[in-house]
């Protein structure tokens, strides 16, 4: 294991701010992962660090194939974290919407200059991402359809889904859509949660990428718990539950549980009275697939997305 500084700048109130990552291997760039870019994907650093534990002693005992390297970057946002900050704690600007970025622009741009300057050139990239909405998923693989998207290789991980997206025109400034458009097969893992680490759901994801390491020869083979047989699906056929109500809302369902049309999901109560409100229900058949985790929810928001059957 080498440990390398990708990006550093001085502080005037703390120690420097630095991006740090760990190469395995040798030879040819095979594989980048990349852990947290926002404050709060605590989830995502924590898997990245434990990958770091684990191929140190992949290494150590001569597993992994020869002729590939791996880096890994388990935080690329180290001050926000340390404030409980989702955003850079300065601006409030996102690290993963200034990718390719520019080294002689705004400080979250010359961040990501750095992160890609770093991460071009892998033959594969993984990045442990977070949803834009708070709430909780079925961990899964995600691919912005860009036309460079691999589908075939995202099976490889054996999580239980697969999901695909088109792009919006804010999303040409992510990690993911930019490393596709410079060749490297870029996968964004959802690991169920962000702000609190789940150990299961943490474990399932570790095991996938390790299992996708070894599907693709660049590890050798490991005992691992089984595979999903991975199921595609295009997000847009994702059906969308909206609260009619703002409110106190009471989740009765997590994700990854099979529900039927008519079956209530959650209630959403009266912050005064304590009287319900409505009651969220579902008008399809499927399985829950992402659900709101907060305990307040304005009139419109986004509660659940149910894979139909």
């Amino acid at each position: 294991m080498r440990k390398e500084t990708i990006f550093e700048m001085t502080s005037p109130c703390r120690d420097n701010f630095r991006i740090t990552g760990y190469h395995f291997g040798n030879g040819e760039k095979t594989l980048a992962i990349v852990g947290a870019m926002r404050g709060d994907e605590v989830q995502q650093q924590y898997i990245c660090s434990q990958l770091v534990n684990r191929l140190h002693l992949i290494e150590q005992r001569g597993g992994i194939t020869e002729g590939n390297s791996i880096l890994v970057i388990p935080s690329c946002n180290p001050f926000s974290m340390n404030v409980s900050r989702r955003f850079w704690a300065m601006d409030s600007t996102d690290i993963n919407r200034m990718f390719p970025g520019y080294d002689q622009g705004e400080t979250t741009q010359r961040i990501a200059a750095a992160i890609f300057a770093a991460l071009n050139g892998y033959k594969y990239g993984i990045q442990l991402a977070s949803y834009y909405v708070p709430g909780d998923f079925v961990p899964h693989v995600r691919m912005l359809t860009t036309g460079y998207e691999d589908v075939e290789t995202a099976r490889l991980f054996g999580m239980r889904y697969v999901t695909t997206y088109q792009p919006r025109p804010f999303d040409t400034t992510l990690l993911n859509y930019n490393w596709q458009l410079w060749n490297t097969k870029a996968f964004s893992i959802y690991a169920g949660h962000t702000d609190r680490i789940d150990f299961d759901s943490c474990d399932e994801t570790i095991d996938a990428i390790l299992r996708m390491m070894q599907r693709t020869a660049i590890i050798s083979p490991r005992p691992l718990r089984t595979a999903y047989e991975s199921i595609v699906i295009d997000e847009s056929t994702l059906q969308h539950v909206k609260a009619r109500h703002a409110g106190i809302f009471r989740r009765l369902v997590s994700t990854n549980k099979s529900v039927v049309a008519g079956e209530t999901l959650a209630n959403i109560i009266d912050p005064y009275n304590g009287m319900i409100l409505c009651d969220v229900k579902t008008t399809v058949d499927g399985v829950v697939f992402f659900t709101h985790n907060r305990p307040l929810v304005l009139q419109n928001a986004l509660l659940f997305k149910i894979h139909t059957l």
